[in-house]
């Protein structure tokens, strides 16, 4: 999309200087091309936003930490759009021929962009310089196109500059209006980034090279004629085939990002789910990735489960909340007590709760938690079910299984509203344990969280549970920690209750614990004081304060 401020002042010429003047010699009436140029800018403008929400989602996808990505593909781009500009001006002696070139390199750019991303960051591991490098290439291109536009259309009747910049600004907004809804709405979730990306490229190849070469074909020369034809056909037989090959590519890339034996590979409305391990053998082979991050390990989840929702079983446990948990493996854990009356699960992604239920090996490794009658699922995002009126006042206990703290999007499920919201949902004596993320190696976010819980009027006893087994750091990265300096792992956990410091114990009698002890609490619990980072402010709605 091309954001630019009309002048207050206009000359009176709209051409500059040196560029002809003579009307353009159109198949058709001029009032119909002029309408064919600006739908042109509305396709192309819809095009050129897709192009950059595509570098937004995979960039926040494959590298992490939303915010970031976000300002360095918009703010290249922007600046790209300007040096865009600039260079156009070297091609409005021949408006048309090089408004079809950039259509074609938009085309090829964009449309490979997000396969050019995923490669990267499959086979070498880093993706930025790849994301930086489209994101100033497509400005670049993108930039360029209104400049040319701007004589194209004068070509076909001169009217004041004013109304021209108006008309093309129009049609750009719309089209980027259009561009933005097709993206989250109808290419992500029908094609996913790769081949969404690719028919975009395509659709951007057809309306730039047909504009030129029909419309304004007597306008080139014979030599110029075939460049672009011969550059049209070629970038569309390049996407062409790229699309057809697209599925193979994923799953090569797959193979590289997670090993040999991806099972399933899911884009849902919210997240990729993949699962890898053998089809058939124990359950413990398992391994589950969201977007990409290990976030089920069969080799030793239970340390993390145990520790996440035993202690806070310790007193009346008839009603349990799970906030996030879709996999099942907190729900098994609740469950175990024959005494618990309703489980609920809130969860925002349905396709964790569908692959939980029907999956095999998935379904082996939650005990078949979903077939339980005590459990309900709530399919929504977690603050705004505890905003309603059915979450008040209702829970003996809460356990907050969520994505790690350092993932930007979940931010706001670590804020002192949220836990506030969480506080208000307790009953008297109740209890909530949180996921505070790994307190060896980003301690920081650790006490930020329980500073945060503090904030919200709870009482808190930190904690912590066993080194990662399987190799991955427990936090919002993606890099295997096999290397032998690497730092030790942990998971980070807080227990808090409104009326008094909760005690960090596990009744004798829980049923089929592994790898938790009363003791083993509360050496953990020692061993987080000694890290403990005073004078952290909260994190809020408004000032988060997590990375």
């Amino acid at each position: 999309m091309i954001d630019r401020s009309v002048p207050r002042r206009v000359l009176p010429s709209p051409e500059p200087r040196g560029v002809a003047t003579v009307p353009a010699a159109l198949p058709v009436r001029p009032r119909t091309g002029r309408l064919l140029v600006l739908a042109t800018v509305f396709v192309c403008a819809a095009c050129g936003l897709v192009y950059e929400l595509e570098l937004l989602a995979l960039g926040s996808y494959l590298i992490g930490d939303s915010v970031t990505q976000a300002s360095v593909v918009l703010s290249v781009m922007v600046f790209a759009m300007g040096v865009g500009s600039l260079l156009a001006k070297r091609l409005r002696h021949r408006p048309a021929f090089g408004f079809a070139a950039i259509e074609a390199g938009l085309a090829l750019f964009g449309g490979l962009s997000a396969v050019a991303l995923y490669a990267t960051f499959a086979w070498l591991g880093e993706s930025r310089p790849a994301l930086v490098a489209f994101s100033f290439v497509i400005g670049v291109l993108i930039g360029a196109e209104i400049p040319l536009l701007m004589v194209l259309i004068q070509r076909i009747r001169r009217q004041d500059a004013a109304g021209a910049v108006a008309d093309l600004f129009a049609a750009d907004y719309v089209g980027a209006l259009v561009g933005g809804l097709a993206f989250p709405f109808l290419l992500l979730p029908m094609l996913g980034q790769l081949t969404g990306a690719m028919l975009t490229g395509t659709v951007n190849a057809v309306a730039g090279g047909g504009l030129v070469l029909w419309l304004f074909r007597r306008d080139l020369s014979r030599r110029a004629r075939w460049t672009l034809i011969v550059a049209n056909v070629t970038v569309l037989s390049v996407l062409a085939c790229a699309t057809v090959l697209a599925e193979d590519f994923e799953r090569v890339a797959r193979r590289a990002v997670y090993g040999g034996e991806v099972r399933v590979a899911v884009q849902t409305g919210v997240q990729e789910l993949v699962l890898t391990g053998p089809r058939t053998g124990s359950p413990r082979s398992l391994d589950l990735y969201l977007d990409g991050r290990l976030r089920v390990s069969g080799y030793d989840e239970y340390r993390y489960h145990e520790a996440l929702v035993h202690p806070a079983m310790t007193g009346p446990h008839a009603r349990v909340l799970v906030l996030g948990g879709g996999d099942g493996l907190t729900a098994r854990e609740v469950l175990r007590y024959r005494d618990v009356a309703s489980v609920t699960v809130v969860e925002l992604d349905p396709g964790v709760v569908r692959l939980a239920r029907t999956d095999p090996m998935l379904s082996a490794l939650n005990a078949g938690a979903y077939r339980d009658p005590r459990l309900a699922v709530v399919t929504q995002d977690a603050f705004r079910w505890l905003r309603g009126p059915a979450a008040r006042d209702r829970f003996d206990v809460i356990v907050s299984d969520l994505p790690d703290p350092g993932i930007t999007p979940s931010t706001k499920l670590y804020s002192q509203e949220f836990y506030g919201l969480a506080a208000r949902a307790l009953r008297p004596g109740g209890r909530i344990a949180v996921h505070a993320g790994p307190l060896a190696t980003r301690p920081r976010t650790y006490w930020t969280v329980e500073s945060t819980l503090r904030a919200a009027g709870l009482r808190t006893s930190p904690y912590s549970a066993g080194g990662r087994l399987s190799g991955f750091a427990a936090g919002p990265d993606r890099t295997p920690l096999g290397a032998s300096d690497a730092p030790p792992q942990d998971w980070g956990f807080v227990l808090a209750s409104r009326e008094q410091v909760p005690p960090l114990r596990v009744d004798r009698d829980t049923p089929g614990l592994r790898s938790l002890s009363t003791r083993s609490l509360q050496d953990a619990a020692r061993d987080a004081e000694r890290t403990r980072v005073e004078g952290l402010p909260p994190s809020t709605l408004s000032h988060p304060r997590y990375s």
